[in-house]
Order: C-alpha cells, then sequence, then structure tokens
C-alpha cells in the first residue's frame, strides 16, 4: 500500500517524467497519507488507442488511481487527489494543440487486499 496505476494515452510517452512524477507523487502521499515511502509502488500503462467523444485524434488521457488501506478521511483522499493533479500538470508536458483529459481517484482498497513481497 499504497497501490497506484497510471493509465496514459502512449503518444504521451516522451513529453512524461514518469519517474519524476512517481518520486513527486510518493513524496506526497507519504506526507498527506501518511504513508510509509517503501510501501508506494507505481505501475505505467500506456494505452493504444484514445477516443474521447467522436475523435481519434487531438486528445491524450491520463488517469491515476491512488489505492490505499481503510482509514483515511475523504478530505485527506481529495487533497491527495488534486495534488496528484498539481503534479501532472508539472511533469507532464503534452504537444501544442493536444488536449489533455486528465483525472485522478483515491480510493479505499477493499477489506481482502493481501500482499506478498520476496527476493529472488
Amino acid at each position: 500500500m499504497p497501490q497506484i496505476t497510471v493509465d496514459y494515452s502512449g503518444g504521451l510517452a516522451d513529453a512524461f517524467d514518469r519517474p519524476g512524477f512517481a518520486r513527486a507523487l510518493h513524496a506526497a502521499t507519504v506526507e498527506i497519507a501518511a504513508a510509509r515511502p517503501p510501501a508506494c509502488k507505481t505501475q505505467f500503462r500506456p494505452t493504444e488507442d484514445t477516443v474521447v467523444g467522436f475523435d481519434h485524434e487531438g486528445h491524450a488521457v491520463v488517469h491515476v488511481g491512488i489505492g490505499l488501506l481503510a482509514g483515511r478521511t475523504e478530505e485527506t483522499k481529495a487533497r491527495l487527489a488534486e495534488t496528484t493533479l498539481e503534479l501532472l500538470r508539472q511533469y507532464l508536458k503534452p504537444a501544442a494543440g493536444t488536449a489533455l483529459h486528465a483525472s485522478a481517484e483515491v480510493r479505499d482498497l477493499e477489506p481482502s487486499y493481501r500482499k506478498s513481497e520476496s527476493e529472488g
């Protein structure tokens, strides 16, 4: 915990400082949601196609999902979501003429959440 996934339009790959964003988001998650730094894990998943409305071109989408163990207030989750969007503006610079649709969701992990760590 936290489990962070970032789905983004593949065309943004060169414009998105993913390692910098992850480090900054991890720091914000530690500060805002009292997470432990080694527990912060982010996976980036580029998507091949993006369609917004009826348009296949000129748009890019980024959605950040953050799953936390239960116990944070709604205010904490909202603050982390807003901070996530601010960080996206800093670490993602889409090409001119590209409409960027960015969103963030902070949610509680299900009670069945378990994790396992091992070294090879």
